[in-house]
This record gives C-alpha cells, sequence and structure tokens, in this order.
C-alpha cells in the first residue's frame, strides 16, 4: 500500500490497511475467530497485560481481524487510533461515557438518531448527566450552552431524519476556543461525502452497520479518535493516567479501557470481515446513493400526491450552502424524508411497494423505506416527536444503488394507487 494520503479516496478505501503478504496471499484478511491467543513465555503475557506488547491476549480486548478494520478505518477518517464496537450505539455510549462524569454536562444538536437522543435525555439523566439540546445550525444556541460543566459538543453530519446539516467547521472553533472536543457522528456523510476531523472535529462515530458495510449483513461500531485534542487537566483531570499512557491518543485509551472491555462491547470479527468486503466498494456505492437520492428527491417534488420533500440538495434547502461547502461538493447524502397526506396513506403507500423494502435500517444498497412516526418513534410523546420533526404524514427513504428509473417507477406506481 503506498504512504497514507498519497492515492485518492477510491483507490485509499480498498488498499487501506491491506497486507496480502501476511495473510499466505489472501486478499482479505482472516477471520481469527477464537476467544483467547497462546503466549510462549509467562514474561511475555505479562508484558502484554502491562501494555507494553500490542499481543492480543482475549477476544473482549482485541482480536486481530478487527484490528485491520480499526486500522483501516483511522486511515479513511484521517484519524489516529480507532476502536471497533458491537454496534452504532456501543460507540456512542462508550465515547460519551469515556467523556463524563457524574454532574458533567454536554452539548448536542437536537435532531439526532432515534436511539441517541434516548440515552441521551432518557438513560444519562438517571445517571446525573445533562445534555443540552439545541439547534445544531444555530452556533449562537450552541455558544449559549456552554457552561463550566459542559464537557463536549456533539453533532451528527447529517440529521436523522430532520435532514439538516450543522456547519462542522464553525462549530469545532466554539468547542475549542472553550477547550472542549467536538465528537461528530459521521455515519449519513461516511468520509467519502466528509471527513469531520479534516474540518476541525476530535472524535468521530460510526455505526458501520449502515453505508461502510453497505449490504445489511453485518453489525457494528466505531470510535475514531482523531489524536489533536490536548485534554487540559482543569476541564479533564481523570484524562491524566491516560496522557501519562498513551499522549495524544488518551482518548482512544480511555474508551478501550474504561468503557469498551469493561462493559463488553466487543465486534464479532465475523462482522469485522463483512464490514471490509463491504467497504471496499463504499465510493462508487456513495457516488450512486447520492446520485439517485438526488433524482428521486426532484421526482417526488413534482407527484401531485407528494406534499413536500426534505432533502440538502434541493434548491432553497435551508442547509444547502453548508453541505455543499461542507461535502465539496461530492452530493448531499442517500437518505431524504417526503410527505404523504396523513399517516394512513403513508402506510397504504408502504404497502404498494413492490421493489422498495420496509424495514428498520438506512444505509444498504438496496432501497429502504420506513413510516418512523408509528415504529421507531411509537414510544415517543407528540411533544418529543415534534421536537425531533417526526410527523405522521412523513416516510423516510433510505435510496440505494438499483437504477434510478426502477426506483421511480415504483415509487410511481405506489403514488398512483392512492388515487384508487
Amino acid at each position: 500500500m503506498p504512504q497514507k494520503g498519497s492515492v485518492r479516496f477510491h483507490t485509499q478505501v480498498i488498499h487501506a490497511a491491506q497486507r496480502p503478504q501476511d495473510w499466505q496471499g489472501s486478499t482479505l484478511p482472516p477471520i481469527f475467530q477464537t476467544a483467547s491467543h497462546v503466549h510462549q513465555t509467562a514474561e511475555g503475557l505479562s508484558q502484554t497485560f502491562a501494555g507494553q506488547t500490542t499481543d492480543h491476549i482475549y477476544m473482549r480486548l482485541t482480536n486481530p481481524t478487527n484490528r485491520i478494520l480499526e486500522e483501516k478505518l483511522s486511515i479513511l477518517e484521517g484519524g489516529q487510533a480507532t476502536v471497533i464496537m458491537s454496534s452504532g450505539m456501543a460507540a456512542v455510549s462508550n465515547a460519551c461515557m469515556a467523556l463524563l462524569r457524574a454532574g458533567d454536562e454536554f452539548v448536542a444538536g437536537n435532531s439526532l438518531f432515534m436511539s441517541t437522543y434516548l440515552l441521551f435525555t432518557g438513560v444519562f439523566q438517571r445517571y446525573g448527566l445533562t445534555a443540552r439540546l439545541v439547534e445544531p445550525t444555530d452556533e449562537e444556541a450552541i455558544e449559549k450552552a456552554i457552561n463550566d460543566k459542559t464537557r463536549f459538543i456533539y453533532m451528527e453530519t447529517i440529521g436523522n431524519p430532520k435532514m439538516d446539516v450543522p456547519d462542522l467547521a464553525r462549530t469545532s472553533e466554539i468547542a475549542h476556543r472553550y477547550g472542549l472536543p467536538l465528537v461528530v457522528d459521521n455515519t449519513l456523510a461516511t468520509p467519502y461525502l466528509c471527513r469531520p476531523l479534516d474540518l476541525g472535529a476530535d472524535i468521530v462515530l460510526h455505526s458501520t452497520t449502515k453505508y461502510l458495510s453497505g449490504h445489511g449483513a453485518a453489525m457494528g461500531g466505531a470510535v475514531i479518535d482523531g489524536g489533536n485534542f490536548s485534554w487540559p487537566e482543569e476541564r479533564f483531570p481523570d484524562f491524566k493516567p491516560f496522557l501519562d499512557r498513551k499522549g495524544p491518543l488518551a482518548f482512544a485509551d480511555k474508551v478501550w479501557r474504561e468503557h469498551h472491555i469493561n462493559f463488553g462491547t466487543t465486534q464479532a470479527p465475523l462482522h469485522s470481515y463483512l464490514t471490509m468486503i463491504g467497504l471496499d466498494t463504499l465510493a462508487v456505492r456513495m457516488e450512486r446513493h447520492i446520485e439517485n437520492a438526488l433524482e428521486v428527491a426532484r421526482y417526488l417534488m413534482e407527484r401531485p400526491e407528494v406534499a413536500w420533500v426534505n432533502y440538502p440538495g434541493l434548491e432553497g434547502h435551508s442547509s444547502r450552502p453548508t453541505a455543499e461547502r461542507q461535502f465539496g461538493g461530492k452530493g448531499f447524502g442517500g437518505i431524504l424524508t417526503f410527505g404523504l397526506e396523513n399517516q394512513k396513506t403513508c402506510h397504504r403507500f408502504i404497502d404498494s411497494l413492490k421493489l422498495i423494502y420496509h424495514l428498520a435500517n438506512l444505509g444498504d444498497c438496496k432501497t429502504l423505506i420506513i413510516h418512523p412516526y408509528s415504529t421507531q418513534y411509537v414510544s415517543f410523546d407528540e411533544t418529543k416527536k415534534e421536537s425531533l420533526s417526526v410527523t405522521p404524514d412523513m416516510l423516510r427513504l433510505s435510496v440505494g444503488i438499483e437504477a434510478k428509473e426502477d426506483i421511480m417507477e415504483d415509487l410511481g406506481q405506489a403514488l398512483d394507487g392512492l388515487s384508487k
């Protein structure tokens, strides 16, 4: 593999962390399906437990297959260290818990993924941890929410399902002005569309289940440490032992040592292997997702049955200027939402689809649809649903990589059926 940064993303996503010479010529890494690893000497195992070697001990701690994926994601996101976990929510939970202590606060955008919202506003509150939710595109509100107890700022690159795009460079400036790290969930954009660390973020999270895998066969999460935040002692005194041990990689070490291995959020090696198969095609898949999503959004805008369409790539969308600048002109993502008459109409529409899959996932190579109001958010009260822009008339569409004509034809025949 050429040196990091010396090849373009389309090449890097395939060749990063590749070492066929170490894998008996295989172009895919082996699946090391073992609970533990043999050590030849008592002294050697003692040194490994003391952190003096990077040898493997036990799957809950590290695994050779997982480590290859960690190296690959560090390269793709421009980070210095990655910890792979069993799900995207494991990544969110462990990253935030590593940053928080009892009584601490943090500022987060209010257009959060459903489970993240529940974690921040429900689970964390019971442990004395406060999330101050603000409009992620309102930089004045972000700054006003910061106080002496704030430990970090949390954003999603593209809000789900709100479809808003915060300005990460400006948000990172605010965070750093107050000595805070910026944490970004980059699941919907992927490093193809955006690398938050290049825009000033300090920590990047992923649900690898989504676009990074792309095939719906594997689950996983990732915490990626940019290695650039200094962790000042006056605000982060609990980081001192990790700074002493790992220096600029203190955060990754804290996540791994304090939370990941003790909470048991281990990634199965098979899922890392499957994720790496998917990563090979990430760049070309994202090109097609993005191209198709824009065409589908424009098509839906012209249908009289559709009340509204929310996609950052549409002319006049409030987040389009930020998205164009932040995503380097490569597009606006593969997710959109649109509105029909009411919940009953949405259900009829879903039941009429023939090609598009109805399920609770996104980022698959197949086109997927869901009615969030009556499924993922069914237990939320009306106030919470409204605050998250989840309405009875809304459908979320994860646009796949099929022929766009076929996607639009399936949407069209289902829309035609609403008048019968």
